[in-house]
């Protein structure tokens, strides 16, 4: 791409590809033979064919006056063969890193004209691009980190890679917030991961359902996922969008409960849970079993396991009975 940039064919073709094999790569014997030549002055031809190194780098020429001999080339002779191809492909290199910044000069002279550009909303693709800019707002924060982790419990890669980002912040002082889903109190890895952080500016606190995941550093840039997968995420720096989402994380953080305090569920008739009372609010508002354990953080088993023992209380001999049983039973009363 760079052949027109400057009327230069800038590609790192230029430069030849010269390794010279290193005195390192000397067999021992070929290290032996060359030291007790360099004492003696010459070694002999069946001497020398011990070590085949010494005449392929090479360390060895005929003996003038005597073709049963062989002499050593002097080691700075040696080096200097050595050397040259390596000193000349430097001098290359350094050709072509001034080609390409005069290549590049008329552009960044655009560019340094006016103060740099920052994007309301930049997409990032991919983990590595994620990543990379997850890791530089962390490096940049100074005041909160506020997050929202939907799901269950985390993968160990996952938690191990919150932790290292959590303990670079924490230590400066800066104060986290995070909300999980109330299914992570049952999940060990999560639970370890919450007492390594915590101290003062550490807190976590639990919901029921939560929102798409959402990290905010010093309410100046904010992160969503913008596919399903999470291999492509947003980043957003409009003050406008940044502050709207930190007033949706600040309505869910007060209802939201203190990952030490024990959830309080209102008590329902027939002893069906609380969990259960949100699986059947979400069935009658036309939600299918796994966006339902989706919202709620849990495995489609479990959820569908609490769907038969919903089932089971209220009577329920199939789906759409379970759903006009729910609707005329009083469990979503406190509800309304």
């Amino acid at each position: 791409m760079f052949k027109t940039l400057g009327g230069g064919a800038l590609t790192t073709n230029n430069a030849k590809q010269t390794h010279p094999h290193p005195v390192t790569e000397l067999c021992d014997d070929g290290r032996r033979l060359y030291a007790s030549a360099l004492r003696s002055g010459r070694i002999t031809r069946g001497e020398a064919q011990q070590a085949p190194c010494l005449m392929e780098f090479p360390l060895l020429h005929p003996d003038p006056d005597d073709s049963d001999w062989l002499r050593p080339v002097p080691p700075s002779a040696a080096l200097a063969q050595r050397l040259n191809p390596v000193e000349r492909e430097i001098q290359e290199r350094r050709h072509f890193a001034i080609e390409l910044t005069d290549a590049f000069e008329p552009f960044m002279n655009i560019t340094a004209q006016d103060p740099p550009t920052t994007h309301a909303i930049t997409v990032l693709e991919g983990d590595s691009r994620i990543n990379a800019a997850l890791d530089l707002s962390t490096a940049e924060c100074r005041t909160e980190v506020l997050t929202v982790q939907p799901g269950g419990g985390r993968s160990e890669h996952s938690l191990s890679q919150a932790l290292e980002r959590g303990r670079t912040v924490v230590d400066r002082g800066v104060s986290i917030r995070t909300l999980y889903q109330h299914t992570v109190r049952h999940s060990q890895g999560t639970m370890a991961y919450a007492e390594q952080l915590a101290r003062d500016e550490m807190e976590i606190r639990t919901l029921e359902e939560l929102t798409e995941r959402l990290i905010i550093f010093d309410r100046t840039v904010a992160y969503i996922p913008a596919r399903s997968d999470r291999q492509v995420a947003l980043e957003l720096r409009h003050p406008g969008l940044v502050d709207y989402l930190a007033q949706v994380f600040e309505l869910l953080w007060r209802r939201a409960t203190p990952l030490t305090e024990q959830v309080a569920y209102e008590p329902t008739p027939d002893g069906i849970t609380g969990v259960q009372r949100s699986i059947a609010k979400l069935l009658i508002e036309g939600y299918v079993d796994e966006a339902i354990a989706r919202r709620l953080g849990m495995n489609v088993r479990t959820c569908r396991a609490h769907i038969a023992k919903l089932a089971t209380t209220l009577g329920s001999g199939s789906r759409a009975q379970l759903g006009y049983l729910i609707a005329h039973s009083q469990i979503l009363d406190q509800d309304g």
